[in-house]
């Protein structure tokens, strides 16, 4: 994943100016984010977000950096000065299932109704955006596919963290974009097993599972060895990292993998609706074609105007 940094320039933000003095203090100290990140005992993507203001240090982990880097007390003196309550915009449930997800070093996935994020080609990413408010928005619609795309780096590099993902099979027969947006991502779920570190599995349509929940649900491994537990409802997420139901929710789900199709079953059901999204993508540029080819004869008939010429025959002859 590229590394944010912050724009050259002016700006008001003390969080985003103690995370630009952290960054040159490891940069003078010839470390990289995830040197510095091994010494604070902590994962290289929480670095980048003190380094982008976008999230606090605690006092313990302030102290330990400055001395790390040789910084004379510097760091603690600017990180008091900053307001973080104020400065630090509170995430909303989303953004805290990002944070962990980026750290995650294992994470496995049961999905309804829509392709999982991590998933998702960016033919299918765009077309879920764009029938939001980003559609007549187009540096939003830019940024929203950027960030989704950038999540699931990570997870396609080959030393990735792991992702099992269950998929119902209404996420495969819910039609997002047309039939050629979804025969491209039939394609696409086809491909990213090729990773070792990614499993894909289908809970067909009435599957005898007992243990499905009704909603999807996600399980986070921290590096830590913490485990969360996260679902969503119509407004909000869900978390919990309660012992008892991370553990039932880790059983359901093994017992879950145990009762949906093989991986190579997987494969076949997701190859067969390829086919038949093809087939229908194949039918609506035909059907496309014939309308156009209607279209131009009709425009070719149009009277456009002047006398009508006589065939100088009479009425009844």
């Amino acid at each position: 994943m590229a590394h944010r940094r912050l724009e050259s320039g002016p700006t008001s933000s003390p969080a985003e100016m103690f995370g630009e003095a952290l960054r040159f203090a490891r940069e003078q100290a010839g470390l990289k984010q995830e040197d510095l990140a091994r010494l604070l005992h902590c994962h290289r993507t929480v670095i980048t977000r003190y380094e982008g203001g976008r999230r606090a240090m605690d006092r313990d982990s302030v102290e330990k950096a400055d001395q790390a880097l040789a910084m004379g007390g510097l760091l603690v003196r600017l990180w008091e000065r900053v307001d973080w309550q104020a400065d630090i915009e509170r995430p909303d449930w989303f953004e805290k299932y990002v944070e962990l997800e980026d750290e995650a070093v294992a994470i496995r996935v049961l999905q309804y109704i829509r392709i999982n994020g991590l998933l998702q080609c960016e033919e299918y990413v765009r077309a879920m955006f764009g029938i939001g408010d980003a559609r007549n928005r187009p540096k939003l619609l830019a940024e929203r596919v950027a960030a989704r795309m950038d999540r699931q780096r990570r997870f396609l590099a080959a030393d990735g963290p792991t992702l099992i993902v269950v998929l119902d099979e209404s996420a495969i027969r819910t039609v997002v974009g047309g039939p050629g947006v979804m025969r491209r991502q039939m394609e696409h779920l086809l491909s990213v097993p090729e990773q070792s570190n990614i499993i894909i599995q289908v809970a067909p349509f009435g599957s005898p599972v007992a243990t499905m929940p009704s909603t999807s649900v996600i399980l986070l491994l921290m590096p830590d060895g913490k485990e969360w537990v996260y679902s969503e409802s119509l407004y909000r997420g869900h978390f919990s990292d309660d012992p008892s139901i991370v553990a039932d929710s880790r059983r359901d789900f093994d017992v879950l993998r145990g009762g949906v199709l093989s991986l190579g079953d997987s494969s076949a059901l997701i190859a067969d609706a390829m086919e038949e999204y093809r087939f229908a993508e194949r039918r609506s540029q035909e059907g496309c074609l014939v309308q156009e080819q209607l279209q131009r004869g009709r425009r070719g008939r149009v009277h456009r105007g002047g006398p009508r010429i006589s065939s100088g025959r009479r009425p009844g002859a």
